[in-house]
This record gives structure tokens, C-alpha cells and sequence, in this order.
């Protein structure tokens, strides 16, 4: 019997509650500082505002137009924290970080219910120094989300299946799986979870009394597709009385556009089968990586001696091969499956500490610890004296880099002071300090100097210094970070439609009203418009943009298919100032 087994649902232990406070203070921490940044943090939080000042929660709208890219469980729960609040810079980035510590605490229980206290405890530092999960935690972007459901989807089979049976707990996890479908598609995945339990569960269950399976599993299907139905029913019914061609569109969108079709046939982030293993997980996963790798030996003992590591890890296999069999890859898939390898991984920790055979795991990830901060240091240092030398296109990020330089060189500091300070604590104990520490400096610090280079707010204040109160404003290749920032109402010509199809409609609007202007980025090379006549305003996100007005009208231009546009108008004018 594995010798960790009599530890098995000891009491929590004091380093980890201390341990779980610093990190929801860490989460916690910036909140407010900063308004959300491009590409998806200004879509989710305009979304979410314009749910709640329009009290139609059903269809998510960008701008007044259906957004049928995602479900709209994170957009709810961010519109929610919004009404609650009544501040959007609060708001948008509340879900991910109680996600995170959400889903701390699952791995934490878990792990002290089927390994002890001292596994939980390994697992959180693994999951806090691994940099994509508190990378996520910290951003206002879905994953983090979508993956608290799914570690609560395996969480809640593993109470029933190791530590059972507790049928609540199973019923919860399908629950849980439905909730994730309806954040993100992929929320299904804790089932393939139920294909090593029936393998090895037997033997994972250590003599626990109790029926598993039987006539009763197939209410976790029943809960699955009832909650589905809490959010299907009535937007299927709402599109069918509508009789409307846009919600029709909407509902074919993220029902079948947006799941079987971007799985098997994607239209972007086309990468080798191999992504996953060779670029993703040694970057993103780097010293969890290298801890499995410096322990590969005692990794093969553990999946061998212990079927609660066998079935923890085949699952997270069987994600990883999910999402390789598609084309489409993108670093973050695999995020879900990180709760349950950190779970692994400090088992097989802990018995390298048992067995006093962690001196080359621990010479190597502190090393990994200083490389790092020296690296954080040289880059701090390039981009303060030579930022030419940090790429070709150094120069779209001047302001940028000028910015970060001296909390780069200070940051990378402090990770040398605290491993030099700390030298004889745990390995995983200095790069979770060093990872925590990080992103206090990230959210104290670096994202307030950041946040005029990340936003349109002095674009957009130029633009209400140039233009009359009553005109109005149209975009081109619009960006939601420009409705956020708006004093004004804005028309677009939908955000799904070809740029040439935009500037028909663009071209349209303006000719019934030649006091109407654009906004637009350049280059842009449009055949409606002269483009030489345009003002000046100013650049925002790395770009030029320039105002066109009825002077720039070209004599004729080739009718849209479809007229189409949206005016979406600002309620509150103070929303992110």
C-alpha cells in the first residue's frame, strides 16, 4: 500500500490556509487599477455592460449586435458583479479570480481527502508557480472560468467514485460539466474521467463500502441536460417566436458554428498535432515540466503503485489528446487539465521527500528560479538602454517598453533577493514566494503604467475635443474598447461582416447624413472613400486612426447586400474614467 494512503483526510493544515489567503490576496490585488485591456477583456465587460443596462440578458450584444462566439455563463456572471458593484472596472475581472480561488480549493481538498494535508499543500504551490493559471486567474478572459467547472466536474466524481459513494457530489459534477459547456463548449471533459475510473476505481476506492455505479448513474445525464435547458429553452423559444433572421443566425452560430464545426474544421491557430507537447507545455507549464521530468522514474512508480495517480493522469492524457486531434490549438486549451497534473505531481513529490530524493529536482528548478530572474533583469535593462535589440518591431512598442523597463529590472531584483533570502526553504516554497511576489508587482505596479498605453481614453477624449456634441460617429473595423471609452453613440456596421461589405454600409449611412463621421484606422485602402482628405486624430493600440467626413465621400459606390448597422448609446458617461 502507498505509504501516503495514511494520511488520507487528515485536517487542513495551517501552511495551507495561510497559503490559500495569499494567493486570494494576490488575486485580489489591482482590482480596480486598470480598465480591461485588448483583445478579450473590452468584449466581455461591453457585453456584460450593455446586459445590464439593457435588461436583456438572454442574447449577449456587442455593440446592439448578437456576439454568438461564446455562451454567455462568464458574460452573466461579469454583469452580474457589475449590477452589484455599479463599477465595471470591479467587475470584469471578479469571476476569474474567484474562479482561481475556487478552484484552489477544490485541488486542495481533493488532495488532502485522498493523499493528506502535505499533497494538498504541494499541489497549490505547483499550481501558483506554474504561470498559466494565475496568468488566467488575473485576466478577465474565460479559461479560468471554464476550467473551476471542470476541476469542480472532477472534483465531484472524484468524491464519488474514490471517497463515495456520495451521489450529490456525482449529480454536481454533471452540473458542474453543463455550466462549463455553457461557458466554454469543452466543459464536457470531466467525463472522459468515468473511462480510467471504471478501470481502476475498484482499486482507488482503498476499501471504502458503498455501490458506484448502477440505475442512479444516469441522473447525472438528467442534471446535465436540465440545467443545458435552463439556458437552451428559452433562447430556442425566443428565436422561434421572434421570427428574426439575425437570432436565427445567432442560435446557428454558437450551437454548431462555434463547437463541432470549430473543432473539426478550425479557421485559425492551426498548429502541428505535436503543439501541445513540444511548444505549450514546456513554455506555459515550465517548472512543473521539468519537476515531472527530473522525477520521470518516480512518476512511473507512482501511476504504477497508485491507481488515484493512474486515473488523475490518464485524464489529463486524455484532454491533452482531445484537443490535439484538432487543428485548431491554442496554449490555453490545455489550461483545464493543469488542477489534476499539479494533483499528480505532488504526490509524486511528496514521496521524493520521503524518499530524500529530491537533490536534482530541487538544483534544477533553482535554477530555472535564476535564470529567471536574471532574465527578467536583462530584459528590463534592453529595454531601458537598447530596446532596439529586442526584435524587428520593437518600435510599435517604444512606449511600452520604456514603461516596463524599470519595473522589469526591479521585479527580476526581488525574485534574486527573495531566492537568495530563502535558500533553505522547499524548492516549491520559492517559486511559489517568487510567482505571488510577481504579481503583486504586475498589479501594483506595471498594470497603472501600462493602462494609457492598453486604452482608447485619450483617442476618444480627442475625438469629443473635435466634434460638435450632436454628431454622429461610425466605426470602421470597430474594436470594443471603443464603446467602452464613448461619451457619445456609435454605429457600426456589424463586427462579422467583410470590411468591404462595412464600408459599403459605412458609405450608405453617411450619404443621409452628410454632418456623420468615421472612425477608422489606417492604412486601410477603402474604395468609397478618399482617404487622402481624412483628419488626423491620433493612434491608439499600435495604430493610426483618422476621422472621414462627408468630404471624402467618393461620387458612387457599390450598394451593401445587406443594409445593416447598429447604434449602440451609452447610458453612463463615467463608466471607466
Amino acid at each position: 500500500m502507498n505509504r501516503l494512503t495514511d494520511q488520507r483526510n487528515g485536517p487542513w493544515s495551517a501552511g495551507t490556509l495561510w497559503l490559500l489567503l495569499a494567493v486570494a490576496v494576490v488575486l485580489a490585488s489591482g482590482i480596480g487599477l486598470r480598465s480591461p485591456w485588448p483583445a478579450d477583456e473590452p468584449r466581455f465587460a461591453q457585453i456584460a455592460r450593455e446586459m445590464v443596462e439593457s435588461g436583456q440578458w438572454l442574447f449577449p450584444m456587442r455593440g446592439g449586435e448578437p456576439y454568438p462566439d461564446k455562451p454567455p455563463v462568464f458574460i452573466w456572471l461579469v454583469a452580474l458583479c457589475y449590477q452589484l458593484t455599479g463599477q465595471l472596472k470591479l467587475a470584469f475581472l471578479l469571476p476569474s479570480a474567484l474562479a482561481g480561488l475556487g478552484t484552489l480549493w477544490l485541488v486542495s481538498d481533493i488532495g488532502r481527502r485522498l493523499w493528506g494535508a502535505d499533497v494538498a499543500r504541494n499541489a497549490l504551490l505547483i499550481l501558483v508557480f506554474t504561470p498559466q493559471f494565475l496568468l488566467q486567474a488575473k485576466t478577465a478572459q474565460i479559461d479560468a472560468l471554464v476550467c473551476f467547472w471542470i476541476t469542480l466536474g472532477c472534483y465531484g466524481l472524484l468524491r464519488h467514485f474514490m471517497t463515495g459513494p456520495a451521489w450529490g457530489w456525482y449529480i454536481t459534477a454533471f452540473v458542474a460539466m453543463a455550466l462549463g459547456i455553457m461557458t466554454k463548449g469543452v466543459g464536457f471533459l470531466p467525463v472522459l474521467m468515468l473511462i480510467p475510473l471504471a478501470i481502476w476505481g475498484t482499486a482507488a476506492r482503498a476499501g471504502t463500502a458503498g455501490k458506484v455505479w448502477g440505475a442512479r448513474s444516469w441522473l447525472g445525464l438528467l442534471a446535465l441536460l436540465v440545467t443545458l435547458a435552463l439556458w437552451l429553452g428559452p433562447m430556442l423559444w425566443q428565436v422561434a417566436a421572434s421570427g428574426s433572421e439575425v437570432l436565427r443566425e445567432y442560435r446557428d452560430n454558437i450551437l454548431l458554428q462555434q463547437t463541432a464545426k470549430r473543432y473539426a474544421n478550425p479557421w485559425g491557430h492551426i498548429k502541428p498535432w505535436h503543439y501541445f507537447l513540444t511548444t505549450a507545455i514546456p513554455t506555459l507549464w515550465l517548472p512543473l515540466a521539468l519537476l515531472l521530468l527530473t522525477q520521470v522514474r518516480r512518476l512511473g512508480r507512482v501511476l504504477r503503485d497508485d491507481p488515484r495517480a493512474r486515473i488523475l493522469f490518464a485524464w489529463v492524457v486524455l484532454v491533452i489528446v482531445f484537443f490535439s486531434l484538432s487543428p485548431g490549438k491554442r496554449g490555453v486549451y490545455i489550461l483545464p487539465a493543469l488542477p489534476m497534473l499539479a494533483l499528480v505531481a505532488a504526490v509524486v513529490w511528496q514521496q521524493a521527500l520521503q524518499e530524500k530524493a529530491t537533490r536534482w529536482s530541487t538544483g534544477t528548478l533553482r535554477l530555472t528560479l535564476l535564470l529567471s530572474g536574471l532574465v527578467i533583469v536583462a530584459l528590463g535593462a534592453l529595454a531601458w538602454w537598447q530596446p532596439e535589440r529586442l526584435g524587428p518591431r520593437v518600435d510599435d512598442y517604444a512606449d511600452e517598453l520604456a514603461t516596463l523597463a524599470g519595473p522589469l529590472m526591479v521585479l527580476g531584483a526581488a525574485v534574486l533577493a527573495s531566492m537568495a533570502l530563502t535558500w533553505r526553504r522547499q524548492v516549491l516554497e520559492q517559486l511559489a514566494l517568487a510567482a505571488l511576489m510577481g504579481w503583486l508587482f504586475v498589479a501594483w505596479w506595471v498594470w497603472p503604467a501600462m493602462e494609457p498605453h492598453r486604452t482608447p481614453r485619450e483617442l476618444m477624449q480627442r475625438l469629443e475635443q473635435r466634434l460638435e456634441p450632436g454628431r454622429e460617429v461610425g466605426l470602421l473595423l470597430f474594436k470594443e474598447q471603443f464603446l467602452l471609452f464613448s461619451h457619445r453613440p456609435l454605429v457600426h456596421f456589424s463586427y462579422l461582416a467583410p470590411l468591404e461589405e462595412q464600408e459599403r454600409n459605412a458609405w450608405l449611412w453617411m450619404k443621409e447624413d452628410p454632418s456623420r463621421v468615421l472612425l477608422v484606422p489606417k492604412p486601410l485602402g477603402l474604395h468609397c472613400f478618399d482617404g487622402t482628405k481624412r483628419q488626423e486624430l491620433g493612434d491608439a493600440h499600435r495604430r493610426e486612426w483618422a476621422l472621414l467626413d462627408a468630404a471624402t465621400l467618393a461620387a458612387t459606390c457599390e450598394p451593401p447586400e445587406r443594409p445593416v448597422r447598429y447604434t449602440w448609446r451609452p447610458q453612463r458617461m463615467d463608466i471607466l474614467q
